[in-house]
């Protein structure tokens, strides 16, 4: 067949391809007009397919009181989805044959309390080391503390208020959490830990020298040209193009929404999606680390069986399926900020939603994503 016989077919393929995605783009935008006003805040989506974004853009406001748009491209602060990231530092410190996953945290962080059991590296990337979470430091929780819990309190008086009233530098918050007893034995079940997150931070920290933000920067970031992506561990620095956090009051007025907490680990990576992609794409065709194919096939391994919700957990990432389809994904949630980052290995897309109005719900916009895009094929 010649050409001139072909072009009106491979015209029509295109067309059709066209038609496909302007359909994907506009059902997006349908999705947020209803739940993002342009006066208030919102979300940065991005929508990966093939190594590339299909979709791309900002729905809201970055900052209300400038009125600043998104348009795709503010720095996020990413709270939970920052624990792959942690994971990944910790992994290429095994690489280096630094430290052992298997072997006990105490090895490395002498001064933590003595738990009287083994608690591995492993299973804190896991969630089965039997950490606990921030109720057992604070009053953050309702109902009863955790037994054994510490009873940290406010300079004021009072339970310590966890998020923008009261503060603790990262030293002071390790002095607290290495003297926290663990919640149960390990290796029992998956129980959920940001401290033990945390904890990683600090071992990254003793055994490279150097903290979780100079060390990922060095070793994930730069090597990838996430030239937006850092660690805020800088609770007054100034960050170029951040999306302001927002929530709303008890009468439904917007107000400010930003911690003045800048541990890491558990949380505090800032990011925006042109250098989520570069992420992205890391597990496809890695870079990171001597030997990246093998990295990744580590960082993709779940730590253990135990399961949440019919999901395991593989180094900051729940593994399972979604709409029958295999899903390695993590939500993140904080003062000001809503986030969601999901891969599907398979058919090589990916969602990432990065809002900055923790009153939307953006368990049913991804859901809403995922029905638009799935079900059109």
């Amino acid at each position: 067949m010649t050409f001139k016989k072909l072009l009106p077919f491979i015209l029509g393929i295109f067309i059709s391809t066209s038609a496909i995605a302007s359909d994907f783009n506009d059902g997006i935008d349908k999705i947020f007009s209803s739940v993002v006003n342009q006066n208030t805040p919102g979300c940065n989506v991005g929508v990966i397919k093939d190594g590339a974004f299909i979709h791309k853009t900002g729905y809201g406001l970055a900052n209300l009181e400038l009125d600043v748009p998104l348009n795709g491209n503010q720095v996020h602060r990413m709270a939970s989805v920052s624990k792959q990231f942690t994971a990944m530092a910790v992994l290429l410190l095994a690489e280096e044959e630094k430290i052992d996953l298997d072997a006990d945290i105490r090895t490395y962080l002498t001064d933590l309390k003595e738990y009287n059991e083994v608690i591995t590296v492993r299973s804190m990337l896991g969630h089965y080391s039997g950490m606990g979470d921030y109720d057992l430091i604070a009053g953050s929780y309702e109902g009863d503390k955790a037994k054994g819990s510490i009873d940290l309190k406010s300079v004021a008086g009072g339970d310590f208020r966890l998020g923008n009233e009261d503060y603790l530098t990262i030293s002071e918050f390790y002095s607290v959490v290495k003297t926290v007893p663990l919640a149960l034995k390990p290796n029992q079940k998956f129980q959920y830990s940001n401290l033990a997150y945390f904890l990683l931070s600090m071992l990254v920290e003793e055994v490279s020298g150097k903290s979780l933000r100079d060390y990922s920067d060095d070793k994930i970031f730069r090597p990838l040209g996430m030239t937006s992506t850092f660690f805020s561990d800088d609770p007054v620095e100034i960050v170029k193009n951040r999306a302001v956090g927002y929530n709303k009051n008890n009468i439904g007025n917007y107000i400010t929404d930003m911690t003045n907490l800048f541990w890491v680990g558990d949380g505090g990576l800032h990011t925006n999606l042109d250098d989520l992609l570069k992420w992205d794409q890391n597990f496809y065709a890695p870079k990171v680390g001597k030997n990246p194919e093998k990295l990744i096939e580590l960082m993709n391994m779940q730590n253990s069986s135990h399961n949440s919700d019919s999901f395991t957990y593989a180094n900051g990432q729940f593994v399972g399926e979604i709409l029958e389809r295999k899903s390695y994904g993590h939500s993140g949630g904080w003062l000001g900020t809503s986030t969601y980052y999901v891969r599907f290995p398979d058919e090589k897309f990916s969602l990432a939603l990065m809002c900055n109005d923790v009153s939307l719900e953006t368990s049913n916009i991804r859901d809403d994503i995922f029905k638009l895009y799935f079900n059109r094929k």
